[in-house]
Parts: structure tokens; C-alpha cells; sequence
């Protein structure tokens, strides 16, 4: 019997080149990809495989708990690849409430519809959590997130995260649910949604528009290319151990600002203008509330376990990313007017 595996959150960042690596690598197995379509989610990020006889988009929102047990009733799901999930740390601070119904609240719509609906019978059966490395708070300047790192969320995000994968394992421990479940660093690469670090500033380089640096610039994180992320993903709903965690990172730290710097050099190079023309944008703002200094994940497990490891260096996947966003300015243009002009000027234009 062909395989039946839901996608939460398939239209956006992340979910959208898992989405495609899926439809494209498996035709034996019935992709459905559901999407609320919020800001984040663009339907043009999968225009290349709409067509294809193994996917279908289903509209529809992780928290309303009827209509998703409807459809695993209607569909009979078999796995699930939860992506969906609101997850920038700024909009968190605004509006956490948000943030606690998609990702808390929602989480467990899909876990009861999938207890509900497999009854125990779990064979061939697996619910896939995708989380960060932000659950687990804030490192110094040495170490390693692993996954046995205690939990110490700092934002209304990563504490809703935290949440969530807490009530993932609650439901294998308690139900013997079939899990497993990646914290990940941070992604960039094509299709990102404009408020991440990476496409703003290129975004922001190309229209001469100031580029907004939190504080003195030097908090660290890890950074993984989305491409990579999804292979990881693949390898982990197929071959990972149930009930296990595995952390996913790029082995490649960088402090904001020096990775803006190196974008500035980059775009003034594929742009043709005299060195140091962009770096001129660069401009400190207030920093935000409960920032954390530095994450850095620690991704031997995957890789010994599973072979993983990623396939283009920062250097490689950066070149990557900002000739995507070059060659695609009708899509960047399309996503960055109306409601994201408002965004952007609450967040950034009023601070100092």
C-alpha cells in the first residue's frame, strides 16, 4: 500500500524543501502538505512541484483540533513530518500568545489525532518532531549544545518549543506513540522569509536600506543550510531509533557580526560594487530582551549513527543562498510589500 505522510507547516521555510526532497525522491509515497498559509507560508516556494500525482496541499490550521482529526480520520495518515510552528524569537516577544497556541496548543491536535487515529497500532507508524537548539537556553563561550543538555528556554519561543517537544515524548512515554525528535541550529538558504538575519540583509543591501545589528554584534550562533537540513530530516524519519533525539547542526559558528560582514563582502562582490560600499549599512540597535549569546550544537549523534553530515560549507552555502535571492527578486518583492513593511518598521525603525 502507498505510504501516506502529512507535512505540517510544508509551505513555509524549512517545510517546503523537505516537502519537495519527499515528493521528489519518494512516488511511492502520498505527500500531503498542510499549511495555514500565514505570513511565512508561500505556496510559489513549491510551484516547481504542485503538479506532481503524489502531492496534495491541504489548507488548514494545527489549531483547530476538528478539522485536523478529520482529516487524519479522512486520510489515514501513516507518519508525520511537524514543521509548522511560529518561530521567530521577536514576534514571540510581542505576541507570545501566538506562539503558545501553534506551537504548544497545536502540537497536541496533531499527537491526540495520531494516538486516535493508529489506536496502537503503531507499526510502520512514526510522528517526527522538529524542534531547536534554542530550547536548551544559552551557552558561554565554550561547549556544545548535546542532546541530553537540560532545557533552559529564555524567550516566549523557545519556551513554547520546549513545550512541545516535552509533550512529544509524554506521549511515547505514556502511550507508547512513536517518535522522534531533532533540535536544530539556525537554518538559511532559498525561500527564507524575510525577517531572518540572512535574507533582511541581503533584502536590505539591495535596497540600500540600513542594516539593523542587535547590540555589540557578537552573539554566536550555528548555521546550517536548509538543503542540508532536509537530507537530515530524510535520514532521521527513515533511519533514527525510536523515542531517540538528534541534534542537527552545520559544525560552523559564526558572531553576527562577522557573518554580516562577510555577506556585505559577498554582495558587493555579486552586485559589482567597490569593497566596503555595503558594510556602510551596518547600524547598531537597542538589543532585544532575553537575548542569548551563543548556541553551538554538538551533531556527532547524527552523524555517527546515521552518516550525516553537511554538504557545503558556510562559504558555499552563503554564495548559494544570496544568488537564489538575486535571481529572485519578483518572489522577495511579492513577499516583502504590504503587511511586511509594517512589521518591519515597528520592529526596527523605532529603536535606537
Amino acid at each position: 500500500m502507498q505510504k501516506k505522510l502529512l507535512i505540517t507547516g510544508g509551505a513555509g521555510f524549512i517545510g517546503s524543501h523537505v516537502v519537495r526532497l519527499f515528493v521528489q525522491k519518494y512516488p511511492d509515497y502520498q505527500v500531503y502538505n498542510l499549511d495555514a498559509l500565514t505570513y511565512a507560508g508561500n505556496l510559489e516556494n513549491l510551484k516547481d512541484i504542485e503538479e506532481y500525482p503524489n502531492y496534495t496541499f491541504i489548507k488548514a490550521d494545527i489549531t483547530d483540533a476538528e478539522a485536523i482529526n478529520n482529516l487524519f480520520v479522512q486520510h489515514q495518515f501513516d507518519g508525520v513530518i511537524h514543521l509548522a510552528a511560529e518561530s521567530h524569537v521577536d514576534r514571540s516577544i510581542t505576541n507570545p500568545n501566538a506562539f503558545i497556541q501553534t506551537n504548544v496548543m497545536g502540537t497536541a491536535n496533531l499527537l491526540n489525532a495520531a494516538r486516535e487515529t493508529w489506536k496502537g497500532n503503531y507499526d510502520g507508524k512514526r510522528f517526527y518532531h522538529v524542534s531547536t537548539d534554542e530550547v536548551y537556553g544559552s551557552l558561554g563561550a565554550e561547549g556544545f549544545f548535546l542532546e541530553t543538555t537540560p532545557y533552559d528556554p529564555q524567550s516566549p519561543y523557545s519556551a513554547s518549543k520546549a513545550s512541545s517537544d516535552h509533550l512529544v515524548r509524554a506521549y511515547g512515554n505514556t502511550y507508547g506513540l512513536p517518535f522522534v525528535i531533532t533540535n536544530c541550529s539556525n537554518n538559511y538558504g532559498p525561500n527564507q522569509f524575510p525577517e531572518k538575519l540572512i535574507p533582511l540583509f541581503i533584502n536590505n543591501i539591495c535596497t540600500n536600506k540600513p542594516l539593523p545589528v542587535y547590540g555589540d554584534g557578537k552573539y554566536t550562533r550555528d548555521w546550517l543550510f536548509v538543503v542540508d537540513h532536509a537530507a537530515a530530516i530524510d535520514l532521521v524519519y527513515h533511519k533514527g531509533k525510536n523515542a531517540e533525539t538528534y541534534n542537527i547542526g552545520g559544525f560552523n559558528e559564526w558572531q553576527n557580526i562577522e557573518l554580516v560582514k562577510l555577506l556585505c563582502t559577498k554582495m558587493d562582490e555579486k552586485l559589482g560594487r567597490e569593497p566596503g560600499t555595503s558594510a556602510q549599512l551596518i547600524t547598531y540597535i537597542k538589543d532585544r530582551p532575553g537575548h542569548d549569546r551563543r548556541y553551538a550544537i554538538d551533531a556527532s549523534k547524527i552523524n555517527k549513527e546515521l552518516g550525516w553530515y553537511p554538504s557545503v560549507t558556510f562559504e558555499e552555502g552563503l554564495s548559494k543562498t544570496i544568488d537564489w535571492y538575486l535571481e529572485n527578486q519578483e518572489w522577495l518583492n511579492d513577499i516583502t510589500s504590504g503587511a511586511y513593511q509594517n512589521y518591519y518598521e515597528t520592529q526596527y525603525s523605532t529603536q535606537s
